[in-house]
């Protein structure tokens, strides 16, 4: 554990985990004189987004390739204040009967899957000829059948969802397979975003910047608990698992996790772009090659192989209606919590992107705000 800072007058806020959420919250919080001591039980800062250069010198992601993209206009300028940026346009190809085929599917994916020469118009008349149109759209497998038909659906989504889920999409909220568009042009990118960019100097160089503030002490190696008894604080913003927080109390929130395995070779490049996905073949989802991403140039290469796991550190809710039940219990018990402020992906059981996360914490801070002008007002 880090040495507790000496504060003999305690803190304004105690922020557990040094993620997006929490490093957003502590900068502006801060930056609006309040004093704050930032914790995270792993040995770093940056969350899941942390990166570092690897053995090689290669910069990489250790929990898997993080692309920043985003439509908002505030989350941009915000993030902004701390990083330069790089523009970058992910692409992903889907490894399927011996083809590497565009993913989103577009016009290429349909034309060189089925060795035909469709025009944009042509291919909005395919995708409804083998559609299977459902009365009501419930399931991950109802949205991408209803649009694609069955046999895209088997050859890019059906074998992909039941390795990262475990589950049959059929048993997915549609939620899952909505994130992902069918395009009828050309277009290639994996994302649609007006801002599509990644830290110039890497996200741990941006976080290092965030937290830079004097009035922000950093705890990293710390687990909350073995502190919170001892270092003064008025309150408290929690972005942790919201059921670890409350002991289990009603039984533990599903999750999905994830197994890294790196590997680092002899030559510029591996894949032509930056991320392989496998649905049908082998024990892992996809493969990432980190330089595409950054930019870097390099004599050698990095990739990272992502192999969903059961067991392990919490990455996706997993979407089905009982779990959204059991998080609504977990719920009402944060919203009853005095002086906590439960914030991000974990603490809040949703799926978000790190722009989601970034707006969901500035919209926290701002509420934070009002109730400050609201209890001085009264006092």
């Amino acid at each position: 554990m880090t040495e507790l800072p000496l504060m003999s007058s305690g803190f304004d806020y105690l922020i557990v985990g040094a993620g997006f959420a929490g490093s957003v919250l502590a900068e502006r919080l801060a930056s609006e004189g309040k004093s704050v001591l930032i914790v995270d039980k792993r040995a770093h800062i940056g969350g899941n987004a942390y990166d570092r250069y690897d053995d090689a010198g290669v910069l990489i992601h250790p929990y898997g390739p993080h692309i920043f993209h985003t439509n908002s206009r505030e989350v941009f300028d915000y993030l902004s204040r701390f990083t330069e940026w790089r523009p970058y346009q992910h692409r992903v190809k889907a490894s399927v009967d011996g083809q590497l085929l565009p993913i989103p599917i577009n016009l290429d994916t349909v034309n060189q899957l089925y060795g035909l020469s469709l025009t944009a118009f042509q291919v909005e008349e395919f995708f409804a000829s083998v559609a299977e149109p459902a009365e009501k759209i419930r399931t991950s497998e109802d949205v991408v059948v209803s649009k694609v038909g069955r046999d895209l659906y088997n050859k890019f989504f059906r074998g992909y969802t039941r390795k990262q889920w475990g589950l049959d999409p059929s048993e997915l909220d549609a939620s899952v397979t909505a994130r992902v568009p069918t395009r009828t042009n050309r277009d290639d990118r994996y994302f649609a975003d007006t801002y599509q960019v990644m830290p110039l100097h890497g996200y741990t160089r941006m976080f290092e910047r965030m937290l830079a503030h004097p009035n922000i002490k950093v705890m990293t190696n710390t687990d909350y608990r073995e502190i919170a008894d001892f270092v003064p604080f008025a309150q408290m913003i929690y972005t942790g698992p919201v059921d670890a927080y409350f002991d289990y109390r009603f039984g533990k929130l599903p999750y999905r996790s994830l197994e890294f395995v790196h590997e680092t070779h002899a030559q510029e490049q591996m894949l032509p772009v930056g991320t392989v996905n496998y649905p049908n073949d082998y024990a892992y989802t996809r493969v990432s090659e980190f330089k595409h991403i950054t930019g870097q140039s390099h004599a050698q290469t990095s990739v990272v192989y992502e192999l969903p796991r059961a067991e392990g550190d919490p990455y996706y809710p997993v979407p089905r209606p009982e779990n959204a039940l059991l998080y609504k219990k977990y719920e009402v018990l944060a919203q009853a919590t005095p002086n906590v402020m439960f914030v991000g992906r974990l603490a809040t059981y949703k799926y978000y992107n790190m722009d989601q996360v970034v707006a969901q914490a500035l919209t926290a801070h701002r509420k934070l705000s009002r109730v400050k002008v609201l209890e001085e007002t009264l006092a």
